[in-house]
């Protein structure tokens, strides 16, 4: 995922997307996906729901990717998943 598809996503769903916002099809391995839609001008997204994806979205800061292209897709790094209730 880019920057620029991240901050649709946070402009889109400021606070998260509900169940009736989630768009679910079939791949070619006739597997269920569930993905949320941005669009721009001249492109639609559907960007696979996750786990990942909430951390990601509230964790967002623009000024996190300030350095980055906002079509550097290595931009987005995963969220760590891990529990802090260890420390």
């Amino acid at each position: 995922m880019t920057p620029e598809i991240l901050a649709l996503l946070v402009e889109r769903y400021p606070d998260g997307y509900d169940d009736d916002q989630i768009i679910s099809f079939k791949n070619q391995h006739n597997e269920i996906i569930e993905a949320v839609e941005v669009t721009t001008e001249d492109t639609k997204y559907l960007v696979k729901v996750s786990s990942k994806l909430a951390v990601t979205m509230e964790n967002y800061d623009e000024d996190d990717y300030e350095d980055f292209d906002d079509n550097d897709p290595e931009a987005v790094q995963d969220p760590s998943l891990e529990d802090d209730d260890n420390d």
